[in-house]
């Protein structure tokens, strides 16, 4: 497959780039290039090898969500931390309302 001047256009004006014909010649030979490596990346033989969401595999390393897991404030501080706030309400911290 090869890309035509015309093919470069087109997907200018789709996305919207305004392009030169001295940049549009320019990227004509560089497309054809980038297709030329993508057929060539075709030709590998993959069988057998599993798709890779990443090069390095990674695992999340989760803690355990419990109340006082926190060893600076230990938890259970919940009248400490709201006596700060400027209007508490029930248990939480009291916000103006944005939607009416």
């Amino acid at each position: 497959m090869s890309v035509t001047p015309a093919d470069v256009a087109k997907i200018a004006a789709l996305s919207r780039i305004k392009v030169t014909e001295a940049e549009l010649a320019a990227m004509v030979p560089e497309l054809n290039g980038i297709l030329a490596w993508v057929k060539q990346l075709g030709e590998v033989d993959v069988t057998g090898i599993e798709p890779m969401t990443a090069v390095i595999a990674n695992h999340q390393r989760l803690r355990a969500d419990v109340v006082g897991a926190n060893p600076l404030t230990g938890g259970g501080i919940r009248d400490k931390i709201l006596a700060n706030a400027p209007a508490p309400e029930h248990g939480f911290f009291g916000v103006p309302k944005v939607i009416e």
